[in-house]
């Protein structure tokens, strides 16, 4: 069973959406688990002080290296016995760690499990980040105030991909991101809605037409869209054709 560890100062912050829908009912289901740990716990002094004023000034507070470090070490003792670092990696949100894509997403669902670790103030002491040989992983180029709602979107997308989560295990095939185009646009009923009406080769039964014509969309939305997408997946979908050429 695939298992989520948070932590966070916030630990009501979970599930959140993710006790909902598809995710909810495999958590009750116990297709995957959720252990929320409080870092505060791990604070020594009567007050339970987790941050201290920043090395050197400046405005904010930062986490303390030590009590940060000590919930890790909690964290990690609670992992099932024989789980090595690479089958649980410990991820710290944070804008200025590699952006999560669907490839990094497919390889946290492999894993055992994941440690999340929910930044506040102006982040962790970077001697923990260091000692702890934690990956830092931004979810795009913007601010939140804390790691918890990344943290759960990063759950979400990674539970989804835990076999029996989606009723329908093919649609994950055809999504946004899983051949590195964007998804073509998707129609149903009524045919006609304030006067404008599905494309008729989608209502032809025609599959290898409907097949060609969901690709050439999906081309022409990634190279509008996402000229970064566009690019990777021209040059690889080049690569292929040579390759086909030389066989």
């Amino acid at each position: 069973m695939w298992q989520a560890q948070i932590l966070t100062l916030y630990p009501e912050m979970f599930p959140g959406p993710l006790g909902f829908s598809l995710a909810g009912k495999a958590l009750e289901n116990k297709l995957w688990a959720m252990d929320v740990m409080q870092i505060r716990d791990h604070a020594l002094d009567k007050h339970r002080n987790v941050d201290d004023t920043p090395s050197g000034g400046g405005p904010g507070m930062v986490m303390r290296a030590d009590v940060i470090g000590r919930a890790i070490d909690a964290a990690q003792d609670k992992r099932p016995e024989g789980v090595t670092d690479d089958d649980w990696p410990l991820i710290y949100l944070s804008p200025r760690g590699k952006r999560l894509d669907q490839k990094m997403v497919h390889e946290f669902a492999d894993k055992k499990g994941i440690t999340l670790i929910c930044g506040r103030f102006e982040g962790l002491d970077e001697r923990v980040l260091e000692k702890r040989n934690i990956r830092e992983i931004s979810l795009g180029d913007f601010v939140l105030s804390g790691g918890e709602i990344a943290a759960l979107m990063l759950m979400d997308a990674v539970v989804r991909l835990i076999p029996g989560v989606i009723g329908e295990p093919d649609t994950l095939l055809e999504e946004s991101f899983s051949s590195g185009l964007l998804e073509y646009p998707q129609y149903t009923r009524p045919q006609i809605w304030e006067g404008l009406e599905i494309p008729d080769v989608l209502m032809s039964g025609h599959h290898e037409n409907i097949r060609k014509w969901r690709l050439e969309a999906s081309e022409k939305l990634t190279k509008e869209r996402r000229p970064d997408l566009w690019k990777e997946y021209s040059h690889q979908k080049n690569a292929r054709a040579q390759k086909k050429s030389d066989d």
